[in-house]
């Protein structure tokens, strides 16, 4: 076998940029319930309000997380396909979320 062949895979091109395979978005499916929890786990004590189970892409949870926050006043982030806001704004987050037509669940304490 000659080295010609060896080499025929494509290894760097200038005409392309970078080769990154593109990822397939995994969204799992809501049950119709948006879950609200509250954990400190990890916070050194500050509790932060986590929202899952809402069944939508990373687009729409950032715009989602967007007017939560804004809402609430505070800070957060998206983390997967959670919703991370800072502090104890159960009531705030609850109206939101059933304006934006979804049904809320407390869970844990």
């Amino acid at each position: 076998m000659s080295w010609q062949n060896q080499l025929s895979d494509l290894v760097y091109s200038t005409d392309k940029g970078k080769i990154i395979p593109e990822k397939v978005q995994t969204i799992t499916p809501s049950d119709g319930f948006a879950k609200v929890r509250r954990e400190t786990k990890g916070r050194k004590g500050k509790g932060v309000m986590v929202i899952s189970g809402l069944g939508i892409n990373t687009k729409e949870l950032k715009d989602l997380a967007s007017k939560l926050k804004k809402s609430c006043g505070t800070g957060g982030s998206v983390v997967g396909e959670t919703i991370e806001i800072q502090g104890d704004k159960r009531e705030a987050i609850q109206k939101l979320l059933e304006k934006s037509g979804y049904k809320v669940k407390f869970i844990g304490g």
